[in-house]
């Protein structure tokens, strides 16, 4: 694979911020009672909006070799945090303690390292679809619908959410709650999303888009499992877009 030495550089300084700032994280929870809910979306964000700030900086070629390299550097960022190395090292058990809701155990990672793998399965055909239709930036959309919506639907709706509902979750009989105006937030930055790229399609393409894609990623959303939001609300997203190009 021919990967330009700018991406390592981008890479080494993105992931050495996030070390950073899972860190700083941990200890608010950990001395400061943080709640784990906002830190770990702290983290979320970080990990959404530091490689775009930082390609500001720090350019490089994107490419299929970059996108694979990608996904490896991220299944290793998540294996750091596996119980024999974070109970052997103190520094991890407290970057760890930024993501690890209580509600999770004894799934946290089981369920990141999960989302992770069904997430590039779905993306990695939209992508190729997309791009071979000249509809590649549309993928922004469910990815902005994804790492903002979803990213704000946690932190809003523990601050605000009083009417809740329940959802389920992989290999586990518990149910676990989210609140109505979390998925609200999804499917507002979903029709924000839209508009954004509003260039793209026809009028009555960017009207039915408007009323039909952003209601079926907040459903994506909502009906998905705990922590496994993004490979449906990809898929669906993914789908619909398809879908109203295809139909309009």
């Amino acid at each position: 694979m021919n990967i330009p030495l700018e991406y390592w550089l981008h890479h080494a300084v993105f992931y050495a911020i996030l070390f950073l700032i899972h860190y700083i994280n941990g200890l608010l929870v950990i001395d400061r009672n943080f709640k784990v809910n906002y830190s770990r979306k702290i983290n979320h964000f970080a990990f959404f909006f530091l490689p775009t700030a930082l390609s500001s900086v720090i350019e490089y070629q994107y490419s299929a070799a970059t996108f694979f390299m990608d996904m490896v550097c991220a299944f290793i960022f998540l294996t750091f945090f596996i119980a024999p190395l974070r109970n052997r090292f103190k520094l991890l058990l407290i970057m760890f303690h930024s993501f690890d809701r209580p509600e999770d155990r004894p799934f946290t990672l089981t369920w990141l390292y999960t989302q992770f793998i069904a997430s590039y399965l779905v993306l990695i055909p939209l992508l190729i679809y997309f791009e071979g239709h000249d509809m590649l930036p549309l993928l922004m959309i469910i990815i902005i619908a994804n790492g903002v919506g979803d990213g704000l639907a946690e932190p809003i709706g523990i601050r605000f959410g009083k009417r809740k509902y329940t959802t389920y979750a992989l290999f586990t009989k518990e149910r676990y709650v989210r609140s109505y105006v979390g998925s609200t937030c999804v499917l507002v930055t979903t029709f924000i999303a839209i508009l954004m790229f509003q260039q793209y399609f026809t009028s009555i393409q960017l009207i039915a888009a408007l009323l039909i894609i952003p209601i079926l990623i907040a459903l994506a959303e909502a009906f998905s499992p705990h922590t496994w939001d993004s490979p449906f609300i990809y898929a669906v997203g993914g789908v619909s877009l398809i879908g109203i190009f295809y139909v309009f």
